[in-house]
């Protein structure tokens, strides 16, 4: 291999490494047809229309929720209510896509495991970025209860952001008309970007994403650490000054950000930390890592507290896997 034959490969590395938020090519909107889940429905369309982006409009009809419905009936009745609900699913989604003129889109009506067909759509389609709504009670909506939630958050090949019911303020944008065919131009504004780690061995890969967010945004950027055990911090006046550089080395060499980014330093829970500093800044997106089932006794940062974060935070949040 010639020097610049290296040269190029070198490149396209760099340049992969890169790719990991902006700009996104498909994105996957989950939906039970719920306010709760459709309040996400903006954020996803906006994105779109920024990044010029194909939505992908997803419902899942499980068994489970089938049954709900029914409070549990024979087989041969089963039958009846899944062509029922295969029926009124379809119209459902056919309808919420007439709303997106403007905006290349394919809509999926699935049936069988949630999961499984989420994760079938988005290996077929090569979504860049999954967008759900959150009621922060014991999931991610009606359609993700339970541990589907934390399959879609820990398993997710691709960055998660999740609208949680606290919204609020600049950050939320505003619904959809329950009726009418167009879809009026909704602006994604993104000023203030919060990444909050503990230095997981993905710390890099988020930092990475949420450096690309406020590239793509001329956005601030506020480099976040919580100490949650800082009992030692007599004995180790250093740990801060430790703090600070480890965030700063976070930065990519190569980051193009319009403002110098802040480092914060917090000490106690960190979901709590997290949120003061979230809204004390007015932040437009909280940036986290998410860890894998696989690594439940990894250093990074909790379930519960991702879990917490999306649930109250007043703004949306993305989470990048492990």
């Amino acid at each position: 291999m010639t020097l610049s034959e290296a040269r190029v490969e070198e490149g396209k590395t760099a340049l992969a490494e890169r790719k990991i938020v902006a700009p996104p090519r498909n994105v996957l909107f989950a939906t039970d047809f719920s306010p709760t889940s459709e309040s996400a429905l903006p954020y996803a369309t906006a994105i779109c229309r920024r990044f010029g982006s194909t939505l992908h409009v997803t419902h899942v009809l499980s068994d489970t929720s089938l049954l709900a419905m029914t409070g549990g009936v024979d087989y041969v009745s089963m039958g009846t209510i899944y062509e029922s609900a295969l029926q009124e699913a379809q119209e459902k989604i056919e309808h919420m896509a007439l709303r997106f003129e403007g905006i290349p889109h394919h809509t999926h009506v699935r049936h069988g495991l949630i999961w499984q067909n989420l994760s079938e759509i988005i290996a077929e389609k090569e979504v860049d970025l999954i967008v759900v709504g959150t009621h922060g009670r014991t999931g991610l909506g009606k359609l993700l209860l339970g541990s589907v939630a934390e399959d879609i958050l820990r398993h997710a090949p691709c960055p998660v952001l999740s609208v949680g019911p606290k919204v609020s303020g600049r950050a939320k944008l505003p619904a959809f008309p329950a009726a009418g065919r167009d879809l009026a131009p909704i602006e994604l504004e993104v000023r203030q970007i919060l990444f909050a780690t503990n230095f997981a061995h993905n710390a890099p890969a988020v930092a990475r994403a949420a450096v690309s967010l406020a590239e793509a945004f001329h956005a601030r950027l506020t480099l976040m650490h919580v100490f949650e055990d800082y009992t030692h911090l007599g004995s180790q006046p250093d740990l801060v000054e430790q703090g600070v550089r480890r965030l700063q080395d976070l930065l990519p060499k190569d980051a193009a950000l319009q403002y110098p980014p802040e480092t914060v330093l917090e000490f106690g829970p960190a979901a709590e930390r997290i949120l003061k500093v979230a809204s004390a800044r007015e932040a437009d997106f909280v940036v986290l890592g998410a860890r894998t089932a696989a690594r439940a006794g990894s250093t990074h940062l909790p379930w519960t507290t991702d879990h917490q974060v999306i649930a109250q935070a007043h703004c949306p949040v993305l989470t990048v896997r492990e």
